[in-house]
C-alpha cells in the first residue's frame, strides 16, 4: 500500500486493509474506478469516475484489478511526486 501525502497533510490512496487508516484520522472514501465483466467474459478496468481511461479487456479478473491498481499509483505519483510512504 502506498500513501500519497500532500503538502497541506492530506493523504490519497488506492484502498487497502492493510492499515487502519481510521486510526490516523478522518476518512473520506471515494470510488476511483469499476472493474466489471464484458459482454463476452472478459474483464475492464474503468476509471472514468476520475476521467481515467478504460482499460482491457482483460482475460481475469485479476488481470484487470492489477492493472487498475498500477493506473492509479501512477496517476497519484503524478499528482503527488516522489512524496509517498
Amino acid at each position: 500500500m502506498k500513501l500519497y501525502v500532500s503538502t497541506d497533510g492530506n493523504c490519497q490512496s488506492v484502498y487497502s486493509e492493510t492499515l487502519d487508516l481510521g486510526s490516523v484520522g478522518a476518512l473520506d472514501i471515494r470510488r476511483a474506478s469499476h472493474v466489471e465483466p464484458t459482454s463476452d467474459g472478459q474483464w475492464i478496468a474503468d476509471l472514468s469516475p476520475i476521467s481515467g481511461p478504460q482499460l482491457g479487456p482483460f482475460t481475469t479478473r485479476s488481470q484487470a484489478l492489477q492493472a487498475e491498481v498500477a493506473w492509479l499509483d501512477a496517476w497519484f505519483h503524478n499528482l503527488h511526486g516522489e512524496f509517498s510512504i
